[in-house]
């Protein structure tokens, strides 16, 4: 058996909203194997490409007293709120 190929590394970091005033963070490994399979008449290159997670937390901000969600409210349907 022979083993003909390479592999690429890469860390990648991702943020995503987790709540009120909360973050989850990830950190993955990308491995990117270029590998080449030999059989007796020809040769088959191949790219595989896999990610590990590697770590995840979650960062909590603080939480406020109050939460208002007025998103999709045009200014005519809503009133001012802080002076």
């Amino acid at each position: 058996m022979l083993t003909d190929g390479t592999v690429e590394t890469d860390l990648r970091s991702e943020f995503k909203e987790a709540g009120i005033n909360q973050t989850l963070h990830r950190i993955y490994l990308e491995v990117k194997c270029n590998v080449n399979i030999l059989t007796p008449y020809s040769t088959i290159k191949e790219t595989i490409v896999n990610q590990v997670l590697l770590a995840e937390g979650v960062i909590v901000g603080n939480i406020p007293n109050t939460y208002y969600n007025i998103e999709g409210l045009k200014d005519e349907q809503s009133f001012e709120l802080i002076d």
